[in-house]
């Protein structure tokens, strides 16, 4: 097949034109999620395209392109995004992967790391993970009769016995200080760097306030328990963050928010309710997501480098983690400043 791989601006009209009318497209190939994470740490954007001699789009994943002092340019499609497979019409097949590594050579790029599974004998794993989804393409009686009875229904109903609302954030800090504020607790209780507030900054102006996503908030008796920010294509909605006050955990206030999420993406026409990444160690995380009446499938990452790889998921090292839930409540915070930028 006679074609060229394209670099283009993000907001090329022909990308989001494209994503919007594949029907595997999901929130993180929206252009402003890219942008969003350049703009904040300070990367280069753009999108990879494979296109014929017309013109036409045959093809296309967002990029970000990640600078080291030390070493050479690298793509990644996408940094800190649970999924992202390139996007493609039924006649690309196998072929797109070795146009993607011959753009990468040409280019002189060290290596480009793809956040899915790609065919091909260019490609290898780099790292392999579960997603959970729930088919929402029945009715909302179905979807709630899908759900565990006991570990998952009755905490439904226990949280609204116990006066727990759950609101839609209609405003900036509803993120920036709500959100923000019960998300830096959860971090330094499980061990792990909190991203700058201008990520969430940018994360409400570029994606939350367009509509392409909401922050719900859940509450007991007016002071904010749980609350999780969702992002959403027109098929696919998908939990990307989620932060609790363990204090409240009696009232189950996290199995409300996700039903009211749940809920929220099924008034907006999706037809997926995907519960995000997990690692294959938490075993914790899996047991809930699968009490959801969800379909568990593996993630594998893929990368094309000339090089050696060394497979990924590794996570934050045991030691670090420790420090952080022992230290001071502005350690996780200042360690994200630091470190995240670093970690793409």
């Amino acid at each position: 097949m006679d074609v060229e791989v394209v670099l283009r601006p993000l907001h090329d009209a022909r990308w989001p034109a494209f994503m919007a009318g594949h029907p595997s497209a999901l929130p993180f190939h929206h252009p402003s999620w890219a942008a969003m994470l350049a703009e904040c740490y300070g990367f280069r954007a753009f999108c990879l395209t494979v296109e014929d001699r017309a013109g036409a789009l045959l093809a296309g994943l967002p990029v970000i392109e990640v600078r080291r002092r030390a070493g050479r340019r690298r793509w990644v499609s996408l940094p800190f995004t649970d999924e992202c497979p390139p996007l493609a019409t039924g006649e690309v097949g196998e072929d797109l992967c070795g146009w993607l590594a011959e753009a990468r050579r040409s280019h002189g790029v060290r290596r480009l790391e793809v956040r899915a599974e790609l065919p091909g004998a260019d490609a290898r794993r780099d790292g392999t993970f579960l997603t959970h989804r729930l088919s929402l393409a029945r009715s909302e009686g179905d979807v709630f009769g899908s759900l565990h009875p006991n570990q998952v229904r009755r905490n439904i109903r226990r949280a609204e016995q116990a006066g727990v609302v759950v609101r839609v954030g209609l405003a900036e800090e509803d993120v920036t200080r709500v959100f923000y504020r019960l998300h830096m607790r959860t971090r330094h209780r499980l061990g792990v760097p909190v991203q700058p507030l201008r990520y969430f900054r940018l994360l409400w102006r570029r994606l939350l306030a367009p509509g392409l996503g909401a922050v719900l908030i859940a509450e007991s008796r007016g002071v904010p328990v749980a609350a999780g920010v969702f992002l959403a294509s027109p098929g696919v909605c998908v939990y990307k963050y989620g932060a609790s006050d363990e204090r409240y955990w009696h009232d189950r206030p996290n199995h409300l928010l996700f039903w009211t999420a749940i809920r929220w993406a099924m008034a907006r026409g999706c037809q997926t309710f995907d519960f995000g990444r997990t690692d294959l160690t938490d075993h914790g995380l899996r047991e809930f997501k699968s009490r959801w009446g969800t379909e568990e499938r593996s993630l594998t990452y893929s990368v094309l480098t000339d090089g050696p790889v060394r497979p990924g998921g590794g996570g934050i090292p045991a030691p670090l983690r420790s420090v952080i839930r022992h230290g001071p409540r502005f350690v996780p915070r200042l360690l994200g400043e630091v470190l995240y930028r670093h970690t793409a």
